[in-house]
C-alpha cells in the first residue's frame, strides 16, 4: 500500500511526460480523423445487431467490475499467503485502473462528447461535443473509461511479466474484448481507439514502476 501512494502522483505525471505525451496527441489526432471521415457514424450503424449487443454486455459489466474486484482479491490472497509478489501485482493493477479512470474522467469532464443514441439511428450525433467543464458529466464521452482502464491494467500486467507469453496474450485479449465490446454499445469507435492508446501508456508507466519491486 505504501508504494501505491508513493508512486501514484509520479506515475500520473509520467503518463504525460516525454514520449508518453505522444500517445495522448495521437489519440486526439486519430479521433479527429475517424470523426471527420464519417467512420464513427458508419461503424455505429454497422454494429447495430442484437447478437453483438449480447456479446457486448459482459464487456460492459466486466469492464466496470473487474478493475475493482481483481486487485482486491489479489491483495487479500497476498495477505493470507504472505506473498509479496502477489501483493505487488494487486496494488499495481489497482493503481493502473485508478489512474486510467482518473485520466479518462478528467478528459470527459472537458470534452463532454455526446454518447451514441441507441434509439435514434437516423440522425448522426457523432460530431456532438460539449466543450467546457462538466457540460456532459464524466460517465459518457471521450475517451472510453472502460477501454482506458482495461488497457492500463493489461499493459501494467504485461510489463510485470514481460517474458510470459500466456499472460501477455490473455491481458491483450481481455483489453480488446472490453474495448471492442464497449464500441458496440455506449461508446463511439474513436473513443475505443483513444482509450486504448491512453490506457496503454498509463499501463506501461505503472508497470515499469512496479516491476522494480518484483
Amino acid at each position: 500500500m505504501k508504494y501505491f501512494f508513493e508512486t501514484l502522483g509520479k506515475n500520473i505525471v509520467h503518463s504525460f511526460t516525454g514520449k508518453n505525451v505522444l500517445f495522448h496527441i495521437l489519440a486526439i489526432i486519430l479521433t479527429y480523423v475517424i470523426l471527420m471521415s464519417g467512420f464513427d457514424w458508419y461503424y455505429f450503424g454497422l454494429v447495430r445487431d442484437p447478437l453483438l449487443n449480447q456479446l457486448a454486455l459482459p464487456a460492459l459489466i466486466g469492464g466496470a467490475l473487474f478493475p475493482i474486484i481483481v486487485p482486491i482479491i489479489l491483495i487479500m490472497i497476498a495477505r493470507i499467503r504472505k506473498n509479496k509478489n502477489i501483493s505487488i501485482l494487486g496494488w499495481c493493477l489497482g493503481q493502473a485502473a485508478f489512474i486510467g479512470w482518473l485520466v479518462s474522467s478528467t478528459y470527459k469532464a472537458f470534452t463532454g462528447r455526446v454518447q451514441p443514441n441507441l434509439i435514434d439511428l437516423a440522425n448522426d450525433s457523432s460530431h456532438s461535443f460539449n466543450f467546457g467543464f462538466l457540460e456532459h458529466g464524466i460517465f459518457w464521452g471521450w475517451p472510453s473509461s472502460h477501454t482506458t482502464v482495461a488497457f492500463a491494467m493489461a499493459f501494467a500486467l504485461i510489463f510485470l511479466y514481460r517474458k510470459n507469453i500466456t499472460v501477455r496474450n490473455f491481458a491483450l485479449l481481455y483489453a480488446f474484448y472490453v474495448g471492442i465490446g464497449i464500441s458496440f454499445s455506449i461508446h463511439w469507435f474513436s473513443e475505443f481507439i483513444a482509450g486504448a492508446l491512453i490506457g496503454s501508456v498509463i499501463g506501461m508507466t505503472v508497470g515499469k514502476s512496479f516491476s522494480k519491486r518484483v
